[in-house]
């Protein structure tokens, strides 16, 4: 029996920005040994396609685009958060800001308000965008595991969202973080996954467009 209903589940793609995801983004080189050691790109490209034939709905969710005059006079920008200023990663009006051409958004897929740090709950209408649309269970990917990944799962679970993660459909900037992340998931989702299994629980694409 699937276990991912097109009517209730949703899959959140985490940062598919050209920095993040690709050749000569400003963070592709410092996150590759690790999508590289679990096929994250093959992956999405089996995985992405998949999960919008099966019929269920897509969310984009982007950090916060860079600008030039962020975080000026913030009293607790954080260190992580000076650093993307200094190196504009996904910074507005830029090549490394734009969406990755496979894994950004479709026709038909909701795009998040961007926010500011690591939880794509925080401060964004992601909540209300899911309760609209009837989503309870969520399947996170993207970047970055140990951290927005991470960050949005939890509080997902915290929301009372059935959280899966798609351990090989995401990655770090270092095994540290992969590792971290392997680590911690038991703690706030409900299942972790590799890309096959979560292809195994999905429904049917004929079944997907009779419903």
């Amino acid at each position: 029996m699937n276990i991912y209903e097109q009517t209730n589940t949703a899959l959140l793609i985490v940062y598919p920005y050209n920095d993040f995801m690709s050749e000569g983004g400003s963070l592709y080189a410092a996150t590759k040994e690790t999508a590289d050691a679990v096929g994250f790109y093959e992956n999405m490209r089996t995985l992405i396609p998949a999960v919008r034939e099966a019929g269920i709905q897509v969310f984009i969710v982007p950090h916060h685009r860079s600008r030039a005059d962020d975080f000026e006079k913030w009293r607790h920008a954080t260190p992580f958060q000076l650093q993307t200023k200094k190196m504009m990663s996904f910074a507005v009006d830029t090549w490394g800001g734009e969406w990755h051409p496979e894994f950004g958004p479709k026709p038909g897929d909701i795009i998040v308000h961007e926010h500011w740090a690591q939880n794509g709950f925080a401060n964004t209408d992601l909540d209300e965008q899911l309760k609209q649309h009837g989503v309870q269970k969520i399947i996170l990917v993207g970047f970055i595991a140990n951290s927005c990944v991470e960050s949005t799962a939890r509080y997902g679970m915290e929301l009372g969202y059935h959280v899966t993660l798609v351990k090989d459909a995401t990655a770090a900037f270092n095994p540290e973080g992969m590792t971290a992340a392997s680590v911690n998931a038991p703690m706030f989702a409900h299942a972790i996954l590799t890309t096959n299994e979560l292809l195994a629980g999905l429904p049917q694409p004929d079944l997907a467009l009779k419903s």
